[in-house]
């Protein structure tokens, strides 16, 4: 039986004869010793070829290997169960018979002569480039012997499973097929050492890269690989062409399984353990599936912190990339968005604003949002739709997408990773929503004061100070945002500091009201809360328990100055009375009318969008945005004018 082997193994032994012939005299194997093992005495050697020949200028140049894209990995990995990879081999009848070979039979000597060819171009790339490149490296120091190493990974032990191991037991099997007509047992023995190919496949891309490296930066390593590459033995293929053959292997296997099973007869003795051995084989397929999406992650990873700038606290390669794309900040000082960008990772949202300059790092962090905490809600604002609030331990933001489509997709991703931290840490607490109608909701619980990012009041929406309900200007009395609860405070009432633990316990400047809860000191008396005035209904309250409230255009001299703008609210608890601010998040209101008793009537002529209100000298002129506006407000005044409440009948919803 051992003089079978040996013969039928004459194929693969006369390639490596060709290879172990034409290497340079001398050469020596380092760690790997298995040409002993491998070359049985009764193969017949191929004639020498001599030592190695160095090629031309023009044959080195056409020789030079070409780099395997990641868009042939990602076939690579969708195409693991496909026909492609086989190579079409038509079996003819055994030498010396008439008779025709079962068709399982065929196949399982397929599956050994594909493996002959195997273990050949192993041997190529394991005793022939990588010690040839080994003893380069050794000698003349002009490249480390790691990066030899790196680029070669577990080739080695992948070559001495398959020459001492896999290659002689299916050598066996067939030599005593008559007796033993079954494979299935062997490939289950030894399927689990193919996930060793996992680290081989992870590592191929590396290795591509550090090869084209290595061939452009030293002439001694390009000089071997051409004198290998253009010699008979390596079938004028490139180095790279012939490290993809252990990536195609494992799928190869696997198809020829489902072919042998397919073929086997219903009751045959090895199709329960062909079975077995096929799904051990796509076992190790998976892993190396596995291998190529993990690859693929990392330098997607990797490439995206390139972007960022390769920052010490970002770049983890522990961390998965979401999604990422532009979207746009509102400002609550400019009144135009800004083209911002965010990467979305699965513990953490990074805030980016592009670079002017893009030499290096395409973007620039200017806020890391830690997911664990952050809160996302979708913001109902006319004037800026498609917008969605993102509310973290170190910032609050408002964003707005290109559509709604894209604002969903946000909210969605968000969520989702929202969700996974708090399963991970197994708090099972859902995230806080609130609800649809609560967007201009802009006070924090009081649990939360000082431990999240507050969600800061834009300028534009207040004219007054949000404490003491004093009027802005542009000298004496000037905007500044309190850091605990984010609203619009003239100095005077900011004119505090305490400690905030979502920006680490530093001294920020906060209202009075914020300094009283987080320091517990009480306040002098000339700075408590004076008594509230009749003007003193905060439009913020009035919008979300209003019978009506929307922006109005208000027409003629008594508003002081011609065709101002300002906020109207006809309040729930106070049907009769129309509120007007000059902006929505003011807390008092800079006009105030009883309707009881006003006659409700269109405007002049000319103009469907006006109305007007009129008593007893008194006249009042609106203009709406839209027709449809103006009807809605005709009709709610001319409710107040006849003294109508909420409760009565009519009641209905007109608020915009």
């Amino acid at each position: 039986m051992e003089g079978k082997s040996k013969e039928k193994l004459a194929s693969v032994s006369n390639l490596v004869t060709v290879f172990e012939n034409s290497r340079t005299p001398g050469a020596a194997p380092g760690a790997h010793m298995l040409e002993a093992k491998h070359h049985h005495p009764g193969c017949r050697p191929s004639p020498p070829t001599g030592p190695w020949q160095r090629p031309d200028v023009e044959e080195a140049l056409g020789s030079e290997p070409r780099t395997v894209s990641r868009r042939y990995l990602s076939s690579l990995k969708n195409k693991l169960s496909s026909g492609a990879w086989r190579k079409s081999y038509q079996p003819g009848t055994q030498p010396g018979t008439g008779m025709q070979e079962p068709e399982e039979k065929r196949i399982v000597q397929e599956l050994l002569e594909t493996e002959q060819a195997y273990v050949a171009r192993l041997h190529l790339l394991d005793q022939v480039f990588f010690q040839e490149l080994l003893k380069e490296a050794r000698s003349s120091k002009a490249f480390p012997e790691d990066v030899v190493r790196l680029i070669f990974s577990n080739i080695s032990s992948i070559y001495q499973f398959h020459a001492q191991f896999f290659l002689p037991e299916l050598q066996q099997r067939l030599d005593d097929w008559p007796a033993t007509p079954r494979i299935g047992d062997v490939i289950q023995k030894l399927a689990p050492f193919l996930k060793m190919y996992s680290e081989y496949v992870k590592n191929f891309e590396r290795a591509a890269e550090l090869l084209a490296t290595w061939t452009d930066k030293s002439p001694l390593f390009q000089e071997v690989l051409t004198r290998i590459q253009s010699s008979e033995a390596s079938g004028s293929l490139t180095l790279q062409h012939h490290m993809l053959e252990p990536v195609q292997r494992i799928p190869r296997y696997e198809l020829l399984l489902k072919e042998y099973l397919q073929k086997l007869p219903a009751q045959a003795v090895d199709r329960a353990d062909a079975q077995k051995a096929l799904d051990m084989i796509f076992s190790a397929a998976q892993h190396s599936n596995a291998a190529i999406t993990e690859m693929e992650r990392l330098q997607d990873l990797w490439e995206v912190y390139q972007r960022l700038g390769l920052e010490d606290d970002i770049v983890d390669p522990s961390n998965t990339l979401l999604r990422e794309g532009p979207v746009l900040k509102i400002s609550f000082r400019r009144s135009d968005p800004m083209e911002r960008y965010l990467f979305l990772f699965n513990n953490m949202l990074l805030y980016c604003v592009p670079r002017v300059i893009q030499v290096g790092a395409h973007f620039q962090v200017r806020t890391r949002i830690d997911v664990a905490g952050m809160k996302v809600r979708e913001l109902t604002d006319a004037e800026f739709p498609h917008s969605f609030l993102v509310s973290g331990k170190q910032r609050t933001l408002e964003l707005q997408a290109r559509s709604q489509e894209e604002m969903i997709s946000w909210m969605q991703a968000c969520q989702a990773a929202i969700d996974q931290i708090e399963k991970r840490n197994e708090t099972f607490k859902a995230a806080v929503q609130g609800p649809e109608g609560d967007a201009q909701e802009q006070e924090l619980q009081s649990e939360e004061l000082g431990l999240r990012a507050p969600q800061w009041v834009r300028d534009k929406m207040v004219t007054m100070c949000m404490r003491c309900q004093e009027p802005f200007n542009a000298l004496t009395r000037r905007r500044h945002h309190c850091r605990a609860c984010g609203y619009v405070v003239c100095a005077r009432c900011s004119d505090y500091r305490a400690e905030l633990k979502y920006d680490d316990n530093r001294p920020n400047r906060v209202c009075f009201n914020c300094y009283t809860f987080l320091t517990g000191n009480v306040l002098p008396e000339d700075k408590e809360d004076r008594r509230r005035g009749i003007l003193e209904k905060g439009s913020t309250m009035g919008s979300e328990q209003s019978l009506m409230c929307s922006f109005l255009q208000l027409i003629g001299d008594k508003w002081g100055k011609s065709s101002t703008r300002g906020w109207c609210v006809i309040p729930r608890d106070d049907p009769l009375v129309l509120y007007i601010y000059a902006a929505p998040q003011d807390i008092r209101a800079h006009t105030s009318i009883p309707l009881l008793g006003y006659q409700v009537s269109a405007g002049p002529q000319g103009d469907p969008r006006v109305f007007q209100l009129q008593q007893s000298g008194q006249l009042y002129t609106f203009k709406a945005e839209t027709e449809e506006l103006r009807g809605r407000w005709m009709k709610a005044m001319e409710r107040a004018a006849s003294g109508w409440s909420p409760g009565e009948p009519s009641d209905g919803d007109l608020s915009d």
